[in-house]
């Protein structure tokens, strides 16, 4: 992959705002902050006699991030840029710098007629954050498209090259949460889209749009523009409300348990997956507590989705936080459900 490599060394910026840095606008400094635009940038830090040895933290798009302080460690933001499609025969491979922003990478694979992705439009954050979240929407997720991606190892300065086995993709969950968690900086990221290409279009939102469209065999743009649509109808602009997307995870639970509660609850929203188990709607289960619309200082429930938090304008970490935790507490004690919040509170 082509991408501007550094002619200089990187510069340490000092006493960094990172209200700009995290989609929910939370207050919050970098004492330290380096740009990692290439490899080179990431192998001067990791090189360095000082900052070699350093404590880092890693920041991405800042999509899927509580800040409740200030960061003391030096903070690495992933800025690598690059986009490549590889004709691989019956696939597209396309590569990605970790830095490009995913809803861009999106638009540009159907652009260039590689499909595949159109169903993860529109969500929020960079290429480089996306396997580690492993992030998904309407019936596709990431490890359903992903090939390989690049990692820069913090302490042996290796690159290496992870297939989609070591990445030990789960629900919103990755091996970069777990033992790699602050460990390796991911550079670049190849998913693999087929060219047979065949639309997903399972979930209940979808078939509306396609029985309002009155299109029986939609293409992907026509499915993107749908999702798009969706999405935004859902959930608030960044730019106006912040927020982190959907801040819990959809509970899953044993076939027991599922039956336990709907038998109290026949309408709670859920759905049945193939190993028996369950998974309930978090947004229902939130709704069914009465927090839509409440607040905690400048920290709210959205309105028009129980599952976003969202910044009124003045939000501190800690009330976010505070907020996030009643809503867990109501839902446990009306239905027994634990609720688990997605984003990373640092």
């Amino acid at each position: 992959m082509e991408t501007t490599s550094s002619q200089s060394a990187p510069t340490i910026e000092q006493d960094v705002d990172l209200r700009h840095c995290n989609s929910f606008g939370l207050p919050a400094r970098a004492r330290r902050l380096v740009r990692i635009r290439s490899e080179a940038d990431l192998r001067w830090v990791v090189n360095h006699p000082d900052w070699g040895r350093a404590s880092k933290f890693i920041l991405g798009g800042g999509s899927n991030l509580v800040f409740t302080r200030d960061l003391q460690p030096l903070v690495l933001k992933v800025e690598v840029p690059g986009l490549r499609l590889i004709d691989a025969g019956d696939a597209w491979i396309v590569e990605a710098g970790a830095g490009e922003r995913w809803h861009e990478l999106v638009m540009w694979t159907l652009e260039q007629g590689a499909p595949g992705l159109e169903n993860m439009a529109l969500i929020p954050g960079t290429v480089g954050a996306a396997p580690v979240q492993n992030i998904g929407a309407y019936g596709v997720e990431l490890k359903d498209r992903f090939d390989s991606l690049d990692t820069l190892d913090l302490m042996s300065g290796r690159v290496v090259r992870l297939d989609r086995e070591a990445c030990h993709f789960g629900y919103r969950d990755s091996v970069f949460k777990q033992h790699l968690a602050g460990r390796s900086v991911i550079l670049r990221v190849r998913l693999r889209l087929p060219k047979a290409w065949q639309p997903e279009l399972g979930y209940l939102d979808l078939q509306k749009a396609q029985e309002a469209a009155g299109v029986k065999e939609p293409d992907a743009r026509q499915i993107a523009d749908w999702v798009i649509a969706i999405r935004r109808a859902k959930l608030p602009d960044p730019a106006q409300f912040g927020n982190a997307g959907s801040f819990f995870k959809n509970p899953i639970v044993s076939e027991a348990q599922c039956r336990e509660v709907i038998a109290r609850e026949p309408g709670i929203v859920h759905y049945p997956l193939p190993d028996g188990r369950c998974k309930l709607a978090a947004g229902w289960l939130i709704d069914a507590c009465g927090w839509k619309g409440k607040s905690v200082g400048g920290a709210g429930v959205y309105e028009k989705q129980a599952l976003v938090l969202v910044n009124r304008g003045d939000a501190r970490g800690a009330e976010v936080i505070t907020l996030a935790q009643a809503i867990q507490a109501s839902v446990l004690a009306r239905f027994g459900v634990v609720l688990e919040a997605e984003p990373v509170v640092v």
